[in-house]
């Protein structure tokens, strides 16, 4: 006896689900300029790697002989597969179908494909392209009744955060849940001009009488760039897919193994004589932080996330002779690098990051402090700050400051990583104390100036005094900072501690839960 009809009819549903939502709305997807969810596993993924989980699934229709009729299959598609031959979980949103609304075997398969990833300990890569909730209101008269919102499955999404690297691209109009699940990961991207993420779409933002808006006035990459809900804006869907690999290039499949060395192709005793020159002696000009990290990074190393929001510290991934590592640098640029709230948002989802995946952890300092005035204040700047140097403090991995310039106040203070013995290097350029003496002269000599002949000479005469007691060379004498350097030696010196860092990791998990 053979089973060869059962087969074709294996076959036969296979095509219909492969069909997704039928031509027409295929078409409509490539209209707005959107790939199909089977295009985009298949621009993602190594070739001829993705193994599909539940295909068969969706609703059927028979006649009266029990002969299919028509079927419709669940918008929501996931697999394991490879990326840059590591294993993954994949899962996407079929809009063709409805919408990408969370109907029929939707929610049991996302629910299998978030266990999945975090009982396995593999990445897992969302496609998130609709609004992935309960689906729309046609859907309560089709059910027969409505339901109350529970966040079924949701421990597990976010315990995966603990286990294994989660990425999010946002892909078109995600809303509702949709939008939780882009923001629930460790790295998201938005594609610029033809996604668009949003809490309610405007048919219900209108119906609550906030006005009329457009899904671009609600969710473009504009907003949400900039406010730390995303962390990065792309131009294609085929650059979303590339900065999601490199992404995962950095970090181990999981917190049970190290992050992954590359084969070194860089000079681990290169000395840039621009660095020499790169700090300006008048502490009220600016210069290029990320030319800095060019010239001492692994070429071609550096990794930015979140470039758009909290831009006064510049964060990211980087190599130093092959070893990955997480960086964050002040921007002299932005606020003179001083730490705005944003800033400290951003930079606390690095350092736990690094801390989670066992990433060594490198600070590029010229901090002036915390963002002083009214507005900093205002958006409670100290409490983020707060947070940054707990989370500092928390961190397990090897750490490594060195201060080019300024370190002021207790933002400052990050040089130092509370209760560890670490690297610290320094410039003949660095400048500390817990206030800059420019903006503390007048207050501090306020009673010795106003009894000087001459007032500007007077302060004139004190600056110098002082200028000659803030010497970078002092602190050395009393082992304030352990080392000065020739800037050129920066490289040399950082790909020395790469490689100590790197035999001091431990795989294995953190102490703590990661929060998105």
């Amino acid at each position: 006896m053979s089973w060869e009809a059962e087969v074709e009819e294996l076959r036969r549903r296979e095509a219909l689900t492969e069909a997704m939502g039928g031509a027409d709305k295929v078409e409509r997807q490539h209209y707005y300029g959107k790939l199909t969810i089977r295009e985009r596993l298949d621009a993602i993924v190594d070739k001829g790697t993705f193994h599909e989980i539940g295909k068969l699934a969706g609703a059927s229709s028979y006649d009266e002989h029990g002969e299919l009729q028509s079927f419709m299959p669940a918008s929501f598609i996931f697999g394991t597969a490879e990326i840059d031959g590591r294993p993954v979980v994949v899962s996407g949103d079929d809009f063709t179908v409805r919408g990408g609304s969370a109907e029929l075997a939707f929610p049991a398969k996302r629910a299998q494909a978030e266990g999945l990833a975090k009982e396995l300990g593999l990445p897992h890569i969302r496609l998130v392209d609709g609004m992935g909730g309960g689906g729309s209101v046609k859907t309560i008269e089709m059910a027969g009744r409505t339901y109350i919102p529970m966040l079924r499955n949701w421990n597990t999404v976010v315990e995966h955060l603990s286990v294994a690297p989660s990425v999010s691209l946002a892909l078109g109009s995600v809303a509702g849940i949709g939008a939780a699940r882009v923001a629930t990961s460790h790295y998201s991207v938005i594609v610029r001009d033809t996604a668009q993420m949003m809490i309610a779409g405007p048919a219900l933002v209108d119906w609550a009488s906030l006005g009329e808006v457009s899904k671009e006035e609600l969710g473009h990459a504009r907003i949400h760039t900039r406010n730390g809900a995303i962390d990065d804006e792309v131009a294609s869907e085929a650059e979303a897919f590339d900065r999601a690999k490199r992404f995962l290039s950095y970090l181990p499949s999981s917190v049970a193994e190290l992050p992954p060395l590359a084969e070194p192709h860089d000079d681990p005793e290169r000395r840039e004589e621009a660095l020499l020159g790169l700090v300006p002696k008048d502490p009220r000009k600016v210069y290029k932080m990320r030319h800095l990290l060019d010239m001492v990074l692994d070429r071609d190393s550096f990794f930015e996330i979140g470039c758009k929001w909290g831009t006064s510290i510049i964060t990211g991934f980087a190599r130093l002779d092959g070893v990955p590592i997480a960086v964050f640098a002040e921007d002299p640029f932005v606020y003179g690098g001083a730490w705005t709230a944003d800033a400290c948002r951003k930079l606390r989802r690095l350092i736990d990051l690094a801390s989670m995946f066992h990433l060594p952890l490198l600070h590029f300092e010229d901090c002036p402090g915390f963002l002083i005035g009214k507005k900093s204040e205002e958006e409670s700047t100290i409490r983020y700050g707060s947070e940054v140097l707990a989370a500092l403090g928390q961190s397990p991995t090897p750490f490594c400051t060195v201060v080019m310039r300024k370190a002021f106040g207790v933002a400052g203070g990050a040089n130092h990583k509370p209760g560890s013995h670490h690297f610290r290097y320094a410039w003949p350029s660095g400048d500390w104390g817990s206030l800059p003496i420019e903006g503390g002269i007048e207050v501090a000599y306020k009673a010795e100036l106003e009894l000087a002949d001459d007032y500007d000479a007077h302060l004139q005469k004190i600056k110098e005094r002082l200028n000659k007691v803030r010497s970078p060379f002092r602190s050395a004498e009393h082992f304030e900072i352990e080392e000065i350097i020739d800037p050129r030696d920066t490289r040399p010196l950082l790909c020395q501690w790469s490689r100590l860092a790197w035999r001091a990791l431990k795989p294995g998990p953190v102490s703590f839960t990661y929060r998105p």
